[in-house]
């Protein structure tokens, strides 16, 4: 991909917005990069925390015309790692983040053009500084179509007062089993819609939250999805009915592969992590053949009981398959993991276990043959880059619906449903890895490989969706 040559005295200004976890960091730093790559300077925003980590795992930030500004987490600075919920991050936020990022926005030099704000970070008062000083504000869902239109439709049944369930009956397998009609989704139940929205209650804050960041949608004049056109088509197709200036501009790595090692050197830096990856990983996977490992990870906010972990272990050794398997320190109930010695011995014959790894350079591997996945965007869109398939076992948020359609339309995946049991564990991963099942999703797997391949192109979808967005935003600064 060509920079795109900007001559105007005055350079197109973006401020970059994340909400502040590991996921949706990795994905908007990796869109702020394409843009700057374009011409467009760049002001990224993170916690105080989550920055501190980010340059000590990921590399230096002093890079031309792309700055990282900070704003308080509440988390003390005394040099550990952050260690704060969500919940935790999110209550801080709601209370002082307005004054300090109107702080950040009027201390620029050069005032911001727009605002890329991630869809789940209008609840601090993003759109009210916005409007103060008159800046336009694109929101950027760092999921799949599936996913945003899961909580778009979340709004759409609180407003037709479906939304919160009038009793504990209506949470009960037997109505959430049922069919939900999604215009350009098929095969959707109930259960397959964000967990958040469970409720009963009317003041539930999560809610809330879920339908407030929809109706956000509805304001604004463009939006940007994570995903490729070609994936998601009916889907993206009704999207864009109902918000016409949609950019889809994934898989974002494929697209930051195509710039050349000169370039990137000026204009990004080593990596998007905020955990330090272990390189043991790749080394560990250099002995291992072609499709021989199954690589296990359970992304960045996932937490189970020891029980899970134990069943999903046994299964994972009764399966005679060497496996990578990534536990974070937080992975059981937030607390130290602490296996059973027997479960651990009979891991290090066939297993190599770390805390975190670099998941796109793994998941690239030869040896790799599955990766046994929560079903977060993140890790499913970075599987469909690498022709991986998946087994999946959903915890959270929007992860249901991706892992339904990973299994029923793109033919890429199988469900754990129900409780963790190891004789599952085993029968799915065996399945996945040597199944005339597997066999199949694998091969669907490379096409769809192929098609984000196609998109990431020159002249593909996402790639001139990116240049388009970059056209947009600076016909903004010309205004």
């Amino acid at each position: 991909m060509e920079a795109m040559p900007i001559t105007d005295e005055k350079k197109p200004h973006v401020v970059f917005l994340p909400f502040p976890a590991q996921s949706h960091t990795k994905c908007m730093l990796k869109l702020a990069r394409l843009l700057h790559h374009k011409g467009l300077h760049i002001t990224f925003i993170n916690t105080e925390s989550n920055h501190k980590c980010l340059v000590k795992h990921g590399g230096s930030d002093e890079v031309p015309g792309f700055q990282f500004k900070t704003i308080p987490d509440g988390h003390p600075d005394d040099g550990t790692e952050p260690i704060k919920t969500t919940e935790e991050n999110v209550s801080y936020l709601l209370t002082h983040f307005l004054d300090d990022f109107l702080g950040i926005l009027t201390g620029l030099e050069v005032p911001p053009t727009c605002i890329i704000c991630d869809g789940f970070m209008t609840f601090v008062g993003t759109f009210n500084a916005a409007e103060k000083l008159k800046i336009p504000v694109i929101l950027y869902w760092t999921l799949a179509a599936c996913g945003f239109m899961a909580y778009y439709h979340a709004k759409v049944l609180f407003e037709k007062g479906i939304l919160p369930f009038k009793d504990k009956r209506y949470l009960t397998n037997g109505y959430t089993d049922t069919l939900i009609p999604i215009p350009g989704m098929e095969k959707v139940r109930i259960k397959d819609l964000p967990k958040d929205i469970f409720t009963t209650k009317h003041d539930d804050l999560s809610l809330q939250w879920i339908v407030e960041s929809a109706r956000k949608a509805d304001i604004v004049t463009h939006m940007i999805i994570h995903t490729f056109d070609e994936l998601e088509a009916p889907l993206i197709k009704e999207i864009k009915s109902l918000f016409p200036h949609t950019f889809t501009v994934g898989p974002q790595q494929l697209l930051l592969n195509h710039i050349t090692e000169k370039e990137d050197k000026k204009s990004s830096f080593n990596g998007h992590s905020l955990w330090k990856e272990e390189p043991e990983c790749l080394q560990w996977l250099e002995s291992k053949e072609l499709n021989s490992v199954v690589y296990v990870n359970f992304g960045s906010l996932a937490v189970m009981s020891i029980q899970d972990l134990i069943e999903f272990g046994w299964g994972l050794v009764n399966s005679n398959y060497y496996f990578l398997w990534i536990i974070r320190t937080d992975l059981v109930d937030g607390k130290h993991v602490v296996l059973p010695q027997e479960l651990n011995d009979v891991i290090k014959e066939r297993g190599f276990v770390a805390s975190w790894c670099s998941q796109e350079d793994v998941l690239n591997h030869p040896s790799i043959g599955g990766f046994l996945t929560h079903g977060g965007w993140g890790s499913v869109i970075e599987s469909l880059s690498a022709g991986v398939p998946m087994v999946c076992r959903p915890f959270l948020h929007e992860q249901p619906v991706n892992c339904r359609q990973m299994c029923q339309e793109w033919g890429v995946g199988m469900e754990i449903e129900g409780n963790v049991k190891r004789d599952e564990v085993e029968k799915l991963v065996r399945e996945l890895m040597e199944g005339i099942k597997g066999k199949k999703m694998r091969n669907k797997a490379m096409e769809w490989k192929k098609a984000a391949e196609i998109a990431t192109n020159s002249n593909g979808s996402s790639s001139l969706n990116v240049e388009k967005l970059a056209k947009e935003i600076t016909l903004l600064s010309r205004n």
